[in-house]
C-alpha cells in the first residue's frame, strides 16, 4: 500500500525546532517526570493522564505518595462504564459522547492527551486486562474505539491509541513475545488498529510492553515505522507504555518518539552519545523531535479552538465541568451496557407495585464498578443497586441481605450465619434479586486470572436460595466473563451487569424494573468452559513466548468453526420486547442504478433489512451483519464474520428499513501469497441477525474477485497454476499441445483426466511434473511459460 499522507491545518503548524541542541532534543524524546513531558526551546509540555473511561489525575509532589504507582486520582472525575460495558452498548454515538465529556473534564484539569482508548482484542476470558477492551471481535472493536478517538479529539484532547499491538495477556507481559502468523496478526490483531489509525488519525500511539515475534514493540521498526507509518499513513506520536522502553537508542531507530515516564535524563545522555558516535542518525532523531512538536502545537490548538472558537483563537479558561450531567450520562451509557442474557417465564421487569423483593449479594450494597489498576477514577459520585432499588419501588417492601463478603479470608461461622440470614429472607420474599460477581482480588491490571468461575461461597448460596424461592433474578457483576453453566439453567432471569461506573447502581434499578428496555448485546462469547476457548491451550505460554496457535479462529470465529456449544453467543441478548427481520438484500454499489465514478462508492455493498418490533414495549434492537465466505474458498475462513452493524429505536408494532453500508475491502482476507489483502471471487453469504448463532435471513451475493499479483513460477504446485485465471488455460494450453509429443502414463495430460491422479499431482510443484520423463511440459519451457502468464496477468 502507498503511504498516505495529510498536510496539518493552520492550527497545526509545525513548531520550529531547527534551533535545538542535540542535547535538547534528547530531552523532548523522554517525560520530564510521570505524566508530563519535557518543555523545551518553543515545545511546550504535555500532561498526559490515564483515562480509558474517565481521568486518572496523577498526584503531585505531596498528594498522597505521589508517583505513577500511587493508582489513586488526585481528584474526582465522572467514572464511566468501562470498555467492557460499553462494547456491550455496540452504540458509537454513545461512545462518543462519553469520550466528548472525558475531554471537557481533561480540558479543565489541564490535561492535553488522554491516554486510551485500548482496543486491544479479548483472545482468552483469562486476560485480567479484559475490562478496558471492548470486544473479541475487530470491527466491533474499531467501530467503538474510533468513535472514542473522534469525540476526544474533536474537543481538542489527543487520544493515546493503546497498546499497539498483540497486548492480549498480563502474564509476563513486559517480557513475553506473542508469536503470531502473519495472517491472523493482520485479520485479528491489527485490524482495528489499522481502521482507527487511517479514518480517525489519532494524535498519538501507544507501543505496548510485550515482544512480536521476538521484536520487543518499543524496538519493532516494521511496526512503528513500516506499518503504522508507511502503509496506514500514521503522522503522529508513537510513545511507550510505562517502563516499556529498555533500549532507548534501538528504540528511536525503531519509531519510538517518546519514552515514559521520564529517566531523569539518563537515557537522554545515551541518546546524545548515541547521536556523536553514528550509532543514531541525527535524522531519526530530528523526525521524532518534529512528531513531538506537532503534537505539542495540535494539543495547545485544540485546547484554544475546542467547541466554537476559530482556530488560531486564544485559550481561554475552561468554564466549570457539568458533573451532574455527566453522571447522567454515565448512568444512561450505563442502562445501554446492561445485558439480558435470560428472562423465562418474563420474571423481569418486576412490578414496582406488587409483591415483596429479596436482594440478596454483598454488590448490590457495596458495588465493584471499575477495574484495578492504571484506570481506576475516583467518581464524583457513586449509585448503589439496593438504594436505587428501594427508590423504584412504589411501596413494596425490598429487604437485603449480604449473603457473603467479598474478601478470601471468611471466616466460616461468619459464612454460614450470612448464607443462612440469605436463605430465610428468600423464603419469605416474592422474587429475589440475587446478585453475583467476582471480587476485585480476582481481576486486575498486571496478572491474568485462574479459572473464569464465580467464587464457590456464591454458587452455594445461589443453591441454597433456589431451593426455597424459584423466583430469581441474578445479577452479574465482573470485568471478564464468568461461566455460567449449568447453573444458569436453574435461575428464570440472568443479567450481565458487567462493571458499569458510578451510575451503575441506578441503571441496574431502572433496568429491573423496567424503566428501561434492555438493549445491551454482548461482546465476547460466554464459553460453556475455559477448556472450550479456542486460546486454551496456548494461553499464557511458557519460557518468554506464547504461541497464537488457534490463528484467526478467535472467540465466535473459534467456537461457531467448531460446532462448540456456548453458553451465550455472541451479540446474544434479550429484551422485553421482541422484534422481527425481514425483507434483507445486499447490492454491490457498481450494480446499483445510482452507480458513480468514484472509485471508493464504487467498491461499497449495500445492505438493506427491515426490523419490526412484534412486542408491547418500546425498544431498541441491534441488528448484525454477517458474511460467510465462499463455499469453494481457497483458505481457512471462520463460518461467519461481522462485517456491520446498526442500532435502531422502535415502538410497538412499527417497522423501519435499515441501511447498512458495507466496505468490499472487508470481504477480503490477508494473503501472504499475494503480499496484501485479497478478496476471494465468488458467492457471499450477507446475513442478518441478532446473534452469531441467531441469523434471521440471508441472501446471497455475487463479488468479483481481486485480479491475483502473485507471480506464478516452477514453484508453484499445479493445482495453483490450474487456479490461476491466467495460468490455468495457458498451463492446459500447453499440456494440450504437448499431448502428441509425449504418450504414456505418469504426468502427461491423460493423467489430468483421471480425478484421483489429478488430486494426486495437485500438490506437486511443477517444476518437479517438469522434470518427469512423461511431462507434457518439459522443465525447458516453464521460464517461457512463467513470463507469459506474467505478460498476461
Amino acid at each position: 500500500m502507498t503511504q498516505q499522507t495529510r498536510t496539518p491545518s493552520a492550527g497545526e503548524t509545525a513548531i520550529e525546532t531547527d534551533a535545538l541542541t542535540t542535547t535538547q532534543k534528547a530531552a523532548l524524546t523522554s517525560g520530564a517526570g510521570d505524566f508530563v513531558t519535557e518543555a523545551v526551546g518553543g515545545v511546550p509540555a504535555l500532561s498526559l493522564s490515564d483515562g480509558p473511561h474517565g481521568l486518572r489525575l496523577p498526584k503531585g509532589e505531596g498528594e498522597g505518595d505521589g508517583g505513577q504507582l500511587d493508582l489513586r486520582s488526585a481528584a474526582p472525575t465522572t467514572c464511566f462504564p468501562p470498555a467492557v460495558a460499553l462494547g456491550s452498548s455496540w452504540d458509537r454515538d454513545l461512545a462518543r459522547r462519553v469520550a466528548t465529556a472525558i475531554a471537557a473534564e481533561a480540558r479543565a484539569h489541564a490535561v492535553h492527551v488522554v491516554l486510551g482508548p485500548g482496543i486491544n482484542i479479548k483472545r482468552s476470558p483469562l486476560c485480567g486486562r479484559n475490562f478496558e477492551y471492548f470486544s473479541e471481535d475487530p470491527l466491533l472493536t474499531a467501530e467503538l474505539g474510533g468513535a472514542m478517538v473522534r469525540g476526544l479529539q474533536e474537543s481538542g484532547v489527543g487520544a493515546a491509541l493503546k497498546h499497539y499491538a498483540a497486548n492480549n495477556q498480563e502474564t509476563d507481559r513486559m517480557r513475553v513475545s506473542a508469536d503470531i502468523d502473519e495472517r491472523p496478526l493482520r485479520e485479528i490483531y491489527l485490524r482495528a488498529f489499522e481502521r482507527i489509525v487511517r479514518r480517525d488519525r489519532p494524535w498519538s500511539v501507544m507501543a505496548a510492553y510485550n515482544a512480536l515475534n521476538g521484536v520487543p514493540l518499543s524496538e519493532n521498526r516494521r511496526l512503528l515505522t513500516d506499518i503504522l507509518r508507511t502503509e496506514w499513513g500514521f503522522d503522529g506520536v508513537v510513545m511507550s507504555d510505562w517502563g516499556a522502553v529498555r533500549d532507548r537508542v534501538a528504540a528511536l531507530r525503531a519509531g519510538l518518539d517518546l519514552q515514559m515516564p521520564g529517566t531523569g535524563g539518563r537515557t537522554d545522555r545515551e541518546v546524545v552519545a548515541a547521536v556523536e558516535n553514528g550509532e543514531l542518525a541525527e535524522e531519526d532523531l530530528d523526525a521524532s523531535v518534529a512528531r513531538l512538536a506537532l503534537l505539542a502545537r495540535r494539543a495547545t490548538a485544540g485546547a484554544a479552538t475546542a467547541g466554537t472558537a476559530g482556530a488560531g483563537a486564544a485559550a481561554e479558561a475552561p468554564g466549570p465541568v457539568p458533573y451532574d450531567e455527566h453522571h447522567l450520562l454515565a448512568r444512561e451509557a450505563a442502562e445501554r451496557c446492561v445485558v439480558l442474557l435470560r428472562n423465562e417465564s418474563s420474571l423481569l421487569p418486576l412490578d414496582p407495585s406488587a409483591g415483596t423483593v429479596a436482594v440478596i449479594g454483598e454488590p448490590a450494597r457495596t458495588p465493584r464498578y471499575q477495574g484495578a489498576g492504571s484506570s481506576q477514577v475516583t467518581p464524583t459520585r457513586l449509585d448503589t443497586a439496593l438504594e436505587c432499588l428501594r427508590e423504584s419501588a412504589q411501596g413494596v417492601r425490598v429487604e437485603f441481605a449480604g449473603g457473603y463478603l467479598l474478601s478470601d479470608d471468611e471466616d466460616p461461622a461468619v459464612r454460614e450465619e450470612l448464607a443462612a440470614d440469605a436463605e430465610r429472607l428468600a423464603a419469605r420474599s416474592d422474587t429475589v434479586l440475587l446478585f453475583l460477581g467476582l471480587p476485585a482480588q480476582e481481576e486486575s491490571e498486571g496478572f491474568d486470572r485462574d479459572h473464569i468461575d464465580l467464587p464457590a461461597a456464591q454458587l452455594a448460596l445461589l443453591d441454597r436460595v433456589l431451593a426455597v424461592n424459584p423466583r430469581v433474578a441474578v445479577v452479574l457483576s465482573n470485568g471478564g466473563v464468568v461461566r455460567t453453566s449449568p447453573w444458569h439453567e436453574r435461575v428464570p432471569a440472568l443479567v450481565e451487569g458487567w462493571l458499569l461506573g458510578q451510575g451503575g447502581g441506578s441503571a441496574l434499578a431502572r433496568v429491573l424494573y423496567g424503566h428501561t428496555n434492555p438493549s445491551g448485546r454482548l461482546a465476547e462469547t460466554i464459553p460453556l468452559r475455559l477448556e472450550d476457548s479456542p486460546s486454551h491451550l496456548s494461553f499464557p505460554g511458557e519460557e518468554g513466548h506464547v504461541r497464537y496457535g488457534e490463528g484467526v479462529f478467535v472467540g465466535y470465529r473459534g467456537h461457531d468453526r467448531r460446532g462448540d456449544e456456548v453458553a451465550f453467543p455472541f451479540g446474544h441478548g434479550l429484551s422485553y420486547t421482541t422484534f422481527t427481520h425481514s425483507g434483507l438484500s445486499a447490492v454491490a454499489r457498481d450494480e446499483a442504478e445510482d452507480k458513480r465514478e468514484d472509485n471508493d462508492e464504487g467498491r461499497r455493498i449495500e445492505v438493506r433489512v427491515t426490523v419490526t418490533n412484534t412486542g408491547g414495549r418500546p425498544g431498541r434492537e441491534v441488528v448484525q451483519i454477517y458474511s460467510r465466505a465462499p463455499e469453494d474458498s481457497s483458505i481457512a475462513r471462520p463460518v461467519r464474520e461481522l462485517r456491520g452493524f446498526a442500532t435502531v429505536d422502535l415502538e410497538p408494532g412499527e417497522s423501519r428499513d435499515v441501511l447498512i453500508e458495507l466496505d468490499r475491502a472487508d470481504l477480503a482476507h490477508y494473503s501472504e501469497r499475494e503480499g496484501g489483502w485479497f478478496v476471494e471471487g465468488g458467492t457471499y453469504r450477507i446475513e442478518a441477525g441478532a446473534s452469531s448463532r441467531d441469523i434471521r435471513c440471508t441472501v446471497d451475493l455475487r463479488v468479483d474477485g481481486d485480479p491475483s499479483r502473485a507471480r506464478l513460477t516452477g514453484r508453484n504446485t499445479l493445482g495453483e497454476w490450474l487456479a490461476h485465471p491466467v495460468g490455468g488455460p495457458l498451463l492446459l494450453d500447453a499440456f494440450a499441445r504437448g499431448r502428441g509429443a509425449r504418450s504414456g502414463a505418469g504426468a502427461g495430460a491423460g493423467a489430468l483426466a483421471d480425478p484421483v491422479m489429478r488430486r494426486f499431482l495437485a500438490g506437486m510443484p511443477l517444476e518437479v511434473i517438469a522434470e518427469f520423463p512423461q511431462s507434457p511440459v518439459p522443465v525447458s519451457q516453464l521460464p517461457a511459460l512463467c513470463e507469459q502468464v506474467a505478460a498476461q496477468g
